[in-house]
């Protein structure tokens, strides 16, 4: 297979070369996106004996899975197969050799993680790892697949998607760049592609009424996690006086009743990898505009006694860690991101410099703020971000925690229903496992005039649930050739299980899979034979049930 993949790629070199010239690329599925779910679907492609072509508006591949997020939330691990497997299996590899370790001894980083090794060595996957590893393993699909990548290419928004009898026939990215496909697959974390084809979508919480849920929409009271004031503190500049107005970051607006919906998203954050090594990090700098200000409320929650900092600094190879959330007043820029999923390029450029201007000035000031407890500015005084990592970028994440934003109404919508096992999923493509889990959407102030957070959601699905093959397509009268493997067609508090990178990677494979069939069986997406689209996909071992 791999020299057959080979001759494919190297046959797809020359054709691209000799199209370049008008400045028209053809392949047979065109995939838009640099997320790790594009990286495996143009895997699949190629495995399947066609033509793939990756349109990246990314520099870096592999989104999340390279950008931070390095501690993998993985949920029942069983459910993992195929490609995404292999990624772990090729992590592991790289960690099998001594020279991987730099920082420290492989013995010395031990063999923590959520449940079940970081290196399984029985299963020969390891689930924990550094973003330059990531990346280096997406790109080695890449140069071994000879998958051609066009980066920093962004879809026209406004023209770039050209329909024809409710087909995709091409996409033009701001370039000017003109890609022809059989298959269009949407595999960013925006939508983009999906939206600007006329499909339908939403964005934010549906109320508990629409799908019969009871964990969507508004969940005021809901204390899943520890992400909430556990103290009563005020949210006024000066303590308990109204009139001295609300501090940074607080909503005026009076809570809505549990499970009313709304188009409110879940917050954004950057997961920041860290170092604790002298000789690899580099100190947290004053960022310009820098206002203490705006970290008021910290220093309140630390006065009452919170002293949970550095819950989730946790630990990656080599003296490093993926730092995410927690606590009432952390890395989640909460309630500053409702417009960022159907904002302009231009727009979103600007939240993404103000979560980091905001993620900035946090790092800054619990490292330098007498308010702070002194202790906790002690530990800080040891860490830095990691000079080895992000080099190009200030060793700043390339990659925004996009947890939430458009989400297609396909075929079928996948619900809490279904995640809890209450329905029945008869064709699937792949499976989940993880919690739906919702950060928090908004800060608010309380009937009793105190700060409080809202849309922390944390409900187990007590076993692995199955993803329908309706959840990754679009109704037939919208468009027969695009498939959404990540803006899935779910409700808002059961895309909180499967916004996983693992399971974005499942549904890529089984997206790909789907298109290649779809062009073998020249039908719409949504005509395939199933039974054929099952068997290839158990062949290439995916997962599909357990029992």
């Amino acid at each position: 297979m791999k020299k057959y993949g080979y001759l494919i790629g190297i046959t797809l070199l020359t054709l691209l070369q000799s199209c370049e010239k008008s400045g028209i690329y053809k392949a047979d599925v065109i995939i838009y996106g640099g997320t790790s779910a594009a990286v495996i679907a143009a895997v699949e492609v190629i495995q399947s004996g066609k033509k793939a072509i990756i349109v990246s508006p990314d520099i870096h591949l592999g989104g999340l899975s390279s950008g931070g997020l390095g501690y993998t939330d993985t949920g029942n691990k069983t459910t993992i197969g195929g490609l995404s497997r292999e990624f772990y299996h090729k992590v592991w590899l790289h960690y099998n050799d001594s020279n991987s370790w730099k920082w420290e001894k492989h013995e010395d980083y031990g063999n923590k993680g959520q449940g079940t090794p970081a290196m399984d060595g029985e299963n020969r996957t390891m689930w924990i790892f550094e973003p330059h590893v990531a990346e280096k393993v997406l790109e080695d699909f890449i140069s071994e697949y000879h998958i051609p990548v066009y980066r920093n290419e962004w879809l026209n928004r406004e023209s770039g998607v050209v329909k024809k009898e409710g087909k995709i026939v091409s996409l033009t990215t701001l370039s000017g760049k003109i890609f022809e496909g059989k298959i269009f697959i949407d595999a960013t974390y925006e939508g983009d592609l999906m939206a600007s084809a006329g499909i339908s979508y939403t964005v934010g919480r549906e109320a508990c009424s629409v799908y019969n849920e009871q964990w969507n929409g508004v969940q005021a009271g809901v204390y899943h996690h520890g992400h909430y004031f556990k103290s009563n503190i005020s949210p006024y500049v000066i303590p308990n006086e109204p009139t001295s107005g609300l501090l940074p970051y607080i909503s005026s607006e009076p809570i809505q009743p549990n499970c009313t919906g709304d188009d409110k998203i879940q917050a954004y954050c950057f997961r920041l990898c860290m170092s604790n090594h002298p000789d690899n990090q580099v100190p947290f700098e004053k960022p310009e505009n820098y206002d203490p200000k705006n970290y008021e409320l910290l220093a309140r929650v630390f006065e009452s006694g919170w002293d949970e900092w550095f819950n989730k600094y946790d630990m990656i190879p080599n003296r490093k860690t993926d730092t995410n959330n927690h606590g009432p007043f952390s890395t989640d820029f909460i309630g500053m991101n409702y417009d960022y999923p159907e904002a302009s390029y231009e727009r979103r450029k600007e939240i993404i410099e103000e979560h980091e201007n905001y993620q900035k000035g946090l790092l800054y000031f619990v490292s330098t703020d007498e308010r702070v407890p002194e202790s906790v500015r002690k530990e800080m005084s040891k860490w830095g971000l990691a000079k080895d990592e992000f080099t190009d970028n200030g060793n700043w994440p390339h990659q925004l925690y996009i947890r939430e934003a458009r989400r297609m109404i396909g075929t079928y919508v996948t619900t809490e229903n279904e995640v809890l096992g209450k329905v029945n999923v008869t064709d699937p493509v792949g499976m989940g496992s993880y919690t739906m889990d919702s950060h928090n959407i908004q800060r608010y102030v309380t009937d009793k005039g105190y700060v409080q957070n809202e849309g922390d959601v944390g409900i187990h699905p007590g076993k692995p649930y199955k993803i329908s093959y309706g959840s990754i397509i679009p109704k037939k009268e919208e468009c027969t050739n695009l498939l959404s493997p990540v803006c899935v067609s779910s409700s808002h508090i059961a895309f909180g299980s499967i916004r996983m990178e693992p399971v974005f990677m499942i549904l890529g494979q089984s997206a790909a899979a789907a298109a290649c069939l779809a062009i073998d069986q020249q039908e719409a997406v949504q005509e395939i034979d199933y039974a054929q689209l099952k068997e290839k996909l158990l062949n290439e071992k995916q997962i599909l049930e357990i029992e």
